[in-house]
């Protein structure tokens, strides 16, 4: 099992990416209580919200006892859901300290995670060795054609693909960086939105646009996408339930032409070309 990195074999931005999730982790050392499972035990799911929906996804999805990857644990909140509901799951992040924090959650919620230390461009598994690839968050930090390669190799034909990204569209993309909107309205709904002057973001983090969503759907052989937060996280907070329900009502109503143009979060699902 690795535990380390060696920087010398680091891009410049795995680099920053590393000593940002370095001091991220620090912050959080101390978190205590397990991970809460009320999203993979609950009867009542929250259709508007998209983490929710995700889950209901994968509860719909079986993973009993298959090899499930995740691609960038962070502090293993989804590995260790994962293997509450009966997945074989094996996780995997850059960062040292985020991966500790990782397996100090499962240990107290005595599930069994094999956890890595790997940049998702050079993964630490033998070919076809995944029954199914679980991307939650982690695109938007990567080189996308180097981990999407990384995938086909570590994942069987045919492997279960199950994945949520922030997103936007080139043409929405463009009027978000006019002087208007990005000197302007920006700094004054960033605080609303994420209750802070800085959110959680490294200085190379971008949201994937409708080209790379083509690359992510390329791989498979079937794919269907769902659409999510049009206002929501842009203009408000998903904290106002209200207004990601209508939000969720408006991009249904729209379909998946219009969702994919106006979406700010995309969520895909399907399997691995064979």
């Amino acid at each position: 099992m690795v535990d380390f990195v060696d920087k010398t074999e680091l891009s410049e931005r795995q680099r920053r990416e590393l000593e940002y999730h370095r001091d991220h982790a620090l912050k959080h050392r101390g978190r205590a209580g397990g991970v809460p499972l009320e999203i993979v035990t609950s009867e009542k799911r929250r259709w508007w919200n998209a983490y929710w929906a995700f889950y209901t996804e994968v509860l719909r999805t079986p993973l009993r006892d298959k090899r499930t990857l995740v691609v960038g644990c962070g502090f293993g909140d989804d590995a260790v859901r994962l293997a509450h509901v009966g997945a074989r799951v094996y996780g995997f992040d850059l960062s040292p300290d985020s991966v500790e924090i990782a397996k100090q959650m499962a240990q107290s919620m005595q599930l069994e995670v094999d956890f890595r230390v790997a940049p998702a461009e050079k993964m630490p598994y033998e070919d076809s060795f995944f029954d199914a690839v679980v991307v939650h968050d982690i695109l938007h930090h990567v080189d996308i054609p180097a981990v999407l390669a990384e995938i086909k190799r570590v994942a069987k034909p045919g492997a279960l693909f199950l994945c949520s990204e922030v997103y936007t569209h080139g043409t929405i993309e463009r009027f978000r960086r006019s002087a208007l909107i990005n000197n302007l309205l920006y700094p004054v709904v960033r605080k609303q939105i994420y209750d802070t002057d800085k959110p959680y973001i490294t200085e190379d983090e971008r949201k994937i646009d409708h080209r790379e969503l083509a690359s992510i759907v390329g791989i498979l052989g079937s794919a269907r996408c769902q659409y999510y937060y049009f206002v929501v996280q842009r203009l408000i907070s998903e904290r106002h339930v209200w207004a990601s329900k209508l939000d969720r009502i408006m991009l249904r109503a729209l379909g998946g032409s219009l969702g994919r143009i106006l979406a700010g979060r995309v969520q895909i699902f399907g399997r691995l070309r064979e």
